[in-house]
């Protein structure tokens, strides 16, 4: 059975740790209405994705 030769030091833990954290959300802007949008989703404001509208959206 393997068995680490050393311990493994604190920073050689953490840059391993690190590429394990998830990235932050991206977040654009919509082309038709300028509101805030995720990218390759649907503008949850207007409904609109790749320049033609895909949902209705119902105003309150």
């Amino acid at each position: 059975m393997a068995v680490p030769k050393r311990k493994t030091s604190k920073r050689k833990l953490r840059t391993r740790k690190r590429s394990h954290s998830h990235p932050e959300t991206q977040v654009g802007t919509c082309a038709e209405c300028g509101a805030s949008a995720r990218p390759h989703r649907v503008c949850p404001s207007c409904g609109y994705y790749g320049g033609r509208q895909v949902v209705t959206i119902e105003a309150d």
